[in-house]
């Protein structure tokens, strides 16, 4: 969790309702604003730059409401009975993120010369996985800053909305800067990019080099 996470989280502490939940949403929507989030995003979208804003505000969309999904299934049972994920799986699931990054990564890669358009189920697919790492650093933000169980499931639910729309809301603004600009998208650069990032990530989850996230 980011100092500024820390920050908000606390603004929550022993208020009310309606400021946890207005909490909830704004973490929400600077969840989406993670470097993984980015890069996973900048690669998904990169190979599909012709169908233009909406198909990218749309794959942005699948992508978040298969991130919130995952949030919810993994955040329910700590907002409710503080089941946490052993460490292991923690790490396991940030390593997944890290390789679903460098897989797609190599796959623009392989397709850049002629790219396939990019499903909506694909993307929902690509988030359920991506949304498994951080579950943990959710509940505990969240159970810091909502002591009640009933306001702290309604905030989670809050966050994975948030997260939802900003990541169509990204991506959106993705596909229109590419339209407006009248260029495609650099996929080997972006594809570099995204493996070295991946690639980090992964074996910064496994300890084998720094990891600062």
């Amino acid at each position: 969790m980011s100092g500024f996470d820390e920050w908000v989280a606390q603004l929550a502490d022993g208020h009310t309702l309606a400021l946890a939940l207005a909490v909830a949403l704004l973490l929400g929507l600077r969840h989406a604003t993670d470097p993984d989030h980015l890069v996973a995003v900048s690669a998904l979208l990169a190979s599909d730059t012709a169908g233009g804003t909406r198909q990218a505000g749309r794959l942005g969309l699948a992508w978040g409401v298969g991130h919130a999904s995952t949030l919810l299934v993994f955040g329910l049972p700590i907002v409710l009975f503080h089941a946490y994920l052993p460490g292991a799986a923690q790490h396991a699931a940030e390593v997944l993120v890290g390789l679903v990054i460098v897989f797609l990564a190599i796959r623009l890669w392989r397709r850049r010369r002629a790219p396939p358009g990019r499903s909506p189920a694909e993307a929902f697919g690509i988030g359920l996985a991506h949304g498994m790492a951080g579950s943990a650093g959710v509940g505990v933000l969240l159970l810091a800053a909502v002591p009640a169980r009933s306001e702290a499931v309604a905030a989670l639910v809050v966050l994975a909305v948030g997260t939802a729309v900003s990541m169509a809301a990204l991506s959106y603004a993705f596909g229109r800067v590419v339209a407006r600009g009248g260029r495609p998208v650099p996929a080997p650069a972006v594809g570099a990019v995204s493996l070295a990032f991946g690639s980090w990530y992964a074996l910064g989850a496994m300890g084998a080099v720094p990891y600062l996230l």
